[in-house]
């Protein structure tokens, strides 16, 4: 099965650099998994006055307070289905402060024909809207206009002057030979709240398709 990404973007696919295609590509019967290492220059809540609110919000495992630079990373992207079938892509990232690890994960998933849905937190309970872009040089785009908080049976559409839009922007550093990730959580009122900016390796291994146990979420959700 192609990737979601894949599926998605369609042809523009093949228009993205050849070590993108690979990266994005893997889909769930792949029977391959990708894992990256590297250090970000900046990563977290770049607001002082910000940081002791995000802990308040009710998604865990998605953004933290804390703020540094030169800050080791890792991540582990599984390409699988979810408990319902559908083609999904689970990652996982560490990121390694002074004395402290934050996670941040989350699960892509094909929600209808060119629909990407990414589920983020430990509970996946904060579902965002995905469009994607491939530039003229090849590198990938990624917006969220739309974000939606799941609280028990309630599903609560964030608004527009409430809600932030995550920018990312990844590439392969041809100079460098490694991934480049460039973030930016933007809220409309207050600017940039969550960003991470950086470079990493990459290597792929066997996978079996059943996600390892330190992977999976607390909770799936199937609600869009």
């Amino acid at each position: 099965m192609d990737s979601v990404y894949r599926q998605v973007l369609g042809s523009g696919f093949l228009r993205l650099q050849p070590q993108l295609q690979e990266y994005f590509g893997l889909g769930a019967d792949s029977g391959r998994y990708g894992e990256g290492t590297g250090v970000f220059l900046r990563a977290g809540c770049p607001r002082p006055w910000l940081r002791p609110l995000l802990p308040l919000v009710p998604v865990s495992n998605a953004f933290f307070p804390e703020f540094g630079t030169d800050v080791p990373f890792s991540i582990r992207n599984f390409p699988h289905r979810d408990p319902w079938g559908r083609p999904a892509l689970t990652a996982v990232r560490r990121f390694e402060f002074p004395g402290r690890r934050r996670i941040f994960e989350d699960t892509t998933v094909l929600t209808g024909a060119g629909t990407l849905t990414d589920y983020l937190g430990r509970r996946r309970n904060l579902a965002t809207g995905l469009v994607l872009r491939v530039s003229e040089d090849g590198h990938l785009h990624m917006t969220s206009p739309d974000s939606r908080l799941f609280l028990g049976p309630l599903r609560l559409p964030l608004p527009r002057f409430a809600a932030a839009d995550a920018q990312v922007e990844q590439w392969w550093d041809t100079q460098q030979h490694r991934f480049r990730i460039r973030t930016r959580v933007v809220q409309r009122q207050v600017g940039t709240v969550f960003e991470y900016d950086g470079a990493f390796t990459y290597t792929y291994r066997e996978f079996d398709g059943a996600l390892p146990a330190d992977v999976v979420p607390r909770r799936w959700e199937h609600r869009t």
